[in-house]
């Protein structure tokens, strides 16, 4: 499983039916908070709405059902996965100032089956697919989301896509994973069995408790003063040339490449193992390096999201179980891969012990004036790595297929995501579309792909003499899922 443009994504033609939700009875009160990622969300759209700049963004899924599709079945799979997730009952509303949800009652929802298009050509479905989320997904109305599936004869692929405010990257193999899962069980005329799955709200009101009543001198903000402190500002800035204007927005380059085959990437994680390191501590290593050597500083300073789902609470739910922090550590030149890779463990260590204050109300507190704005205020570093081997549901993604795909409207810098999954190692980047970004992005992409193959070849940054990184020639389409050098 791995992340990577829609548009890229071959979907074989056939007849589009989606299932949309409805409701028996009336929302209940709006009496459950938003938690601070979802109230900053809703909050830009209402803004951007207004000024009639629409910021929008969606993450999606998609796998596959081999044989003939029982469409019954999988509406009955789809309306248990939306009874079974409290956040995607919710509609959002400001009230009295706060953002509110009001959750609708599991057992008054019902699905209703709509044939969309049949389209002959998978170029023409990836297109309409990806127009449907960006027309059909609003933060500000319900439901956030849009299920469907492409229906053939011999086999179909499932669709789910989901405004950001009810989910994150890691919440698609669990939708993957559970939906499939009972649509084979009542398949067999069986009933479901799945892993609990506690409500995303109940997250969001333990963290409202906890951190709602803080103020600036709380000294759990400790670890993010010293950093701004060294910085010299909330947010680590990007190091290299994208060619952006202050205060512009621009549309995105969707863009996914190739780093490490799956026999590479075993390597690199034994290199990294020996010298006591994870693998994503390897290739944030190599990460600041190249940005070092295309310009950058030789102390890298950046942000990472990590997951707060712990290891086993909420594990199987669907929200927003991300925060954000700062991390930093020495890549200057003269060090070698294991003094960089020791760095990074440092770093992550440091960070981790600060794990609790979420990123929202540190924005908030530390940095108010740039809390209003509805975007980061200007091209941010962002590292973010998930081994998609260890989600709910690995054991089957051969089989299943499943991808993930991310779209943003616009934006002002770039973001990067990188995956491990039984193919090797990923990369997909959404960035300003400017001739500045795309030779920076390209550069960068290529030197990242070298400096990673060269520690699995040799252990270490320096490449000897005639070794050389080819880019991986394209894939045939229709293994897409494992695609390389993919760009939309």
């Amino acid at each position: 499983m791995r992340q990577f443009p829609l548009e890229m994504h071959h979907v074989a033609p056939g007849r589009l039916v989606e299932w949309r939700l409805r409701s028996t009875t009336a929302p209940g009160a709006a009496d459950r908070r938003a938690s601070f990622n979802q109230d900053k969300h809703f909050t830009v759209a209402e803004e951007s709405r207004a000024d009639g700049d629409r910021v929008a963004s969606w993450v999606a899924v998609t796998f596959e059902v081999e044989g003939p599709l029982d469409e019954e079945v999988l509406a009955r799979a789809l309306l248990g996965f939306v009874q079974r997730h409290e956040v995607l009952r919710c509609e959002f509303l400001r009230l009295a100032g706060e953002v509110s949800c009001a959750p609708l009652p599991a057992g008054e929802l019902a699905l209703e089956a709509h044939d969309v298009a049949v389209h002959g050509s998978a170029e023409r479905l990836g297109a309409f697919l990806s127009e449907r989320f960006q027309r059909s997904i609003d933060t500000l109305s319900w439901p956030l989301f849009v299920m469907g599936a492409v229906v053939r004869p011999e086999s179909s692929t499932v669709y789910l896509a989901f405004d950001h405010i009810v989910c994150d990257g890691m919440s698609m193999p669990v939708v993957a994973h559970q939906v499939l899962t009972a649509y084979e069980a009542l398949l067999r005329g069986e009933e479901p069995v799945l892993p609990p799955a506690p409500s995303y709200l109940d997250f969001a009101d333990e963290q409202r408790r906890r951190y709602l009543s803080i103020d600036a001198d709380d000294e759990r903000l400790g670890y993010w003063k010293s950093f701004i402190e060294r910085n010299g500002e909330f947010f680590p800035r990007y190091p290299l040339d994208l060619g952006v204007e202050p205060d512009r927005m621009y549309p995105i380059v969707n863009e996914a490449s190739w780093l490490l085959d799956a026999a590479e990437a075993e390597v690199f994680e034994k290199v990294c193992r020996e010298t006591g390191a994870k693998p994503f501590m390897g290739l944030l290593a190599s990460v600041a390096v190249c940005l070092r050597e295309a310009g950058g500083p030789g102390v890298y300073r950046g942000f990472m999201p990590v997951s707060e789902r712990g290891r086993e609470k909420w594990t199987d739910s669907v929200g927003w179980f991300v925060n954000t922090l700062p991390i930093e550590f020495d890549a200057s030149p003269g060090k070698d891969f294991a003094q960089v890779v020791a760095g990074v463990g440092e770093g992550f260590r440091e960070m981790m012990r600060h794990l609790d204050v979420p990123f929202v109300r540190a924005w908030e507190l530390l940095a108010p004036e740039e809390f209003a704005l509805r975007s980061w205020p200007y091209a941010v570093n962002f590292f973010s790595y998930i081994d998609m081997r260890r989600c709910p549901g690995a054991e089957r993604h051969e089989e299943w297929r499943p991808t993930t795909h991310v779209w943003s409207a616009t934006g002002n810098g770039t973001c990067s995501w990188f995956q491990r999954d039984a193919d090797g190692l990923h990369m997909n980047s959404l960035y300003v579309d400017t001739p500045a970004a795309r030779r920076t992005m390209d550069d960068f992409q290529e030197a990242l792909r070298r400096t990673v193959q060269c520690v699995a070849r040799t252990g270490g940054f320096r490449r000897p003499v005639g070794l050389t990184a080819p880019r991986r020639p394209e894939p045939d389409p229709r293994a897409a899922a494992r695609a390389a050098g993919v760009r939309g």
